[in-house]
């Protein structure tokens, strides 16, 4: 059913929880995986320490996955401000590489926090053709 998973990790515990799923996924049904980290550029930012910031989450999330042939890409976005700037760089990311399912944590942020600061996650849905799956943080 899916040939290319895309699974967006920014190093919070859903992201691994989402990265987790997205391999199971993958393993189910034979499909390739790619992990993305995308960041966006700042007037006045540190890019350099930012793409190694942006590089590490990634390296650490591949480390976790035990399957062969894992992706990794670190997406810049030059266009756009922050989530916006993240949700386009993703979005455009995804149909480069025609992927047929987007795995991605959602922090389930209610009320005002919600309002105040969006949901990548929730925009995805509206900029990608593939599926997505929003896990959300386990209860505790």
């Amino acid at each position: 059913m899916y040939k290319k998973i895309v699974v967006a990790v920014d190093g919070s515990e859903t992201a691994q929880q989402a990265l987790g799923e997205a391999e199971n996924i993958a393993k189910t049904y034979n499909a390739e995986l790619r992990i993305v980290h995308a960041i966006v550029l700042t007037m006045g930012g540190d890019l350099e320490a930012d793409k190694k910031t942006g590089q590490n989450i990634i390296d650490h999330a591949k480390s976790i996955v035990k399957l062969p042939n894992v992706e990794t890409q670190l997406l810049i976005s030059e266009s756009g401000f922050g989530l916006i700037g993240i949700i386009e760089t993703i979005a455009a990311a995804v149909a480069d590489w025609d992927a047929d399912l987007v795995v991605v944590g959602t922090a389930n942020r209610r009320g005002l926090k919600r309002f105040l600061i969006g949901s990548v996650a929730e925009q995805l849905i509206t900029q990608v053709d593939a599926s997505i799956l929003l896990v959300r943080p386990t209860k505790t």
